[in-house]
């Protein structure tokens, strides 16, 4: 029933973990006889691999993704998730539908008032004739939409504000500010945001890098069983006494009484008591007969964590081009710039990149921004406001502070901050 795109099905493919979103889910559709639920995170969290698993998992589920190029006007919207609705009623229901969405997209269909009553009457349609099934409605992207191609002040897609019983919409979108949502709805509703599941996050990035770090061929040593490591121009021993080495991307031992080392990016050991290491973007734990299980603490980014494991497994990295950003990271990431200087970048603008793109720099208010810019707090909350899709928002007491979300993302931008001001 749905129409799950080749490139979402693929997202879930490799699909680990994320039982607590699921566990939310079910528990609301459960709960509740309508409503809307949201999944709310930051770019690269997994968003669209949530979704694309729940559709597998429950293949009656209507699916649209907004986030595809041409998808994400009403225009097209409505002819789709019509149609699939459409179909819905001509298989189980004895009631003849409404005229299907493509006999009016060729009378002259679709204007932005047809489109929005044709969809709610076919949902009500829906509601009355198969009063014991659930119709599920998944939207990714739903801060991709077009605002400018619907009338101003209605919802995103002109959604419902109000449900007809069995009827649910599961979205994912961008963090965003609460009173400029898109949605004005009378129906039951939850936000469950990823930023409040650090722990569960955690848990299940250690399990995707388990199952998708590449193991490479072992040197023959003897007696060693099975190795995983990548890429690593010093690899393991089982019987050294003592190995000193700088900069190396993966370090393994087992009998090791003594090991240096310096910056390394990829560390790996079985009875270690200790590890030090600094500024690593992947940490690989028992590197004898097992798969890498750590990261750093910041690492918790389904999007950087999957292309630093395809880097590795590709040969990109080496032992001087760690900081290196891997080139479909890299695209992704100018995405995200374009999108940031859409509408220009003020001096004001390029101040506050420097502030967040200052080496180690921590979480701070718009207030703190705003007095090491000598700005005005007004004109930096509005900026910030226009990126908080990209930013990370922590709260102390009453005070809301911003950094970037990503650490990489922070490397990325770094150059572009030290551009002259306009």
């Amino acid at each position: 029933m749905n129409s799950l795109s080749f490139s979402a099905s693929a997202k879930s493919e490799n699909f680990v973990g994320r039982d607590f979103i699921f566990t939310a889910i079910n528990n609301f559709l459960h709960r509740y006889p309508k409503g809307y639920f949201t999944i709310v995170g930051v770019p690269g969290s997994g968003k669209s691999a949530i979704l694309a698993q729940f559709v597998r998992q429950n293949p009656h589920t209507i699916y649209y993704n907004a986030q595809i190029a041409g998808k994400n006007r009403v225009e097209a919207f409505f002819p789709e998730v019509c149609t699939q609705l459409n179909l819905l009623l001509e298989n189980l229901s004895s009631t003849p539908p409404q005229p299907s969405p493509q006999t009016m997209t060729e009378t002259g269909f679709i204007n932005a008032h047809e489109g929005s009553w044709l969809f709610s009457t076919l949902l009500q349609q829906v509601s009355e004739n198969l009063p014991n099934q659930k119709i599920i409605i998944v939207i990714d992207g739903l801060d991709r939409i077009d605002i400018n191609s619907q009338a101003v002040g209605t919802n995103l897609f002109y959604l419902p504000r109000y449900l007809p019983d069995q009827i649910y919409f599961i979205f994912a979108r961008r963090p965003y500010q609460k009173s400029h949502s898109g949605l004005l709805i009378e129906a039951p509703s939850q936000i469950l945001d990823l930023a409040d599941y650090p722990v569960e996050n955690w848990e299940d990035i250690k399990a995707y890098i388990q199952r998708n770090l590449t193991p490479l061929t072992p040197l023959p040593y003897q007696g060693m069983g099975e190795q995983e490591f990548s890429n690593s121009p010093l690899l393991v021993g089982k019987e050294l006494e003592e190995q000193k080495f700088s900069n190396s991307p993966l370090l393994a031992g087992k009998e090791l009484e003594e090991q240096e080392f310096s910056n390394s990016p990829l560390l790996a050991e079985k009875e270690l008591e200790e590890q030090e290491f600094s500024n690593s973007p992947l940490l690989a734990g028992e590197g004898l007969g097992e798969r890498s299980n750590l990261l750093a603490e910041n690492e918790d980014n389904f999007m950087y964590v999957q292309q630093v494991l395809k880097a590795i497994a590709d040969g990109f990295y080496s032992v001087n081009n760690f900081e290196q950003i891997p080139p479909d990271l890299a695209t992704y990431y100018q995405q995200h710039w374009q999108k940031m200087q859409s509408q220009g970048l003020s001096n004001v603008a390029m101040d506050i990149l420097r502030v967040l793109t200052a080496e180690e720099t921590q979480p701070m208010s718009t207030v703190a921004i705003s007095q090491i810019i000598k700005a005005d707090v007004f004109d930096v909350a509005e900026i910030m406001e226009t990126w908080l899709e990209f930013l990370q928002e922590t709260r102390e007491g009453k005070e809301t502070k911003y950094q970037l979300y990503h650490h990489s993302f922070r490397l990325y931008l770094h150059d572009y901050s030290t551009l002259p001001n306009s």
